[in-house]
């Protein structure tokens, strides 16, 4: 399997489970498209993603510099180990309640969906870290390297994997309404142990050096 490849579908995967758990994002996308219409919520999908990979770009520059500062990477290595251990410890922790049903958020204006989607996208604190700490686990494993085709196709794979997301919620609409509050103690199980499963990895490389 090429880098490139590669490269694409990881970024896909992070961006898939990432986008999966219950959010404004997720959940304004699916109450627009069972109060409106799919291709509505398909817009707001895309104006998400397309704000998702202006920070995902942002936060390769900033790795890019670091990565020529060899200490201050090791601590952001180490950071990553924190901050997968935490995001895995907010899902478990999820896991044990159940998943309330969250009011459609703004949803009575007359603002375009794909602008809803790039506000709400933009005011989402909670991407840049996340990024941060996924880039530079790869770039310390080496399937990210600096490399300007290899920073556009991650990039291009984490748009379709946020959309794609979403679209499981778009698509499943008024049945997920129905059910998932049934599902999203599974599905913060898997994360949880996905975000845990990659602090121990990241941990472990750590200690071998």
């Amino acid at each position: 399997m090429s880098d490139y490849f590669l490269i694409v579908l990881t970024g896909m995967g992070i961006s898939f489970l990432g986008s999966l758990p219950l959010g404004n994002l997720n959940i304004t996308a699916m109450q627009i498209a069972v109060a409106e219409n799919r291709r509505r919520a398909v817009w707001f999908a895309i104006g998400v993603a397309l704000v998702e990979m202006i920070y995902v770009r942002i936060s390769l520059k900033g790795i890019d510099w670091i990565m020529l500062h060899k200490t201050l990477f090791q601590y952001m290595e180490l950071a990553a180990v924190f901050i997968f251990a935490a995001l895995g410890l907010a899902s478990l922790l999820a896991a044990r309640r159940s998943a309330d049903q969250q009011k459609p958020v703004v949803l009575t204006n007359k603002l375009p969906r794909f602008l809803l989607g790039l506000g709400m996208s933009a005011v989402n604190p909670a991407q840049i870290p996340f990024w941060f700490a996924w880039s530079s686990y790869l770039f310390s494993v080496k399937l990210l390297k600096s490399d300007g085709r290899l920073f556009n196709l991650y990039i291009t794979g984490i748009a379709i994997g946020t959309t794609a997301a979403l679209c499981v919620f778009i698509i499943g609409g008024s049945w997920m309404v129905r059910k998932i509050n049934a599902s999203q103690r599974g599905l913060n199980l898997l994360v949880g142990i996905v975000f845990l499963l990659s602090a121990a990895i990241q941990l472990y490389k750590i200690l071998q050096r």
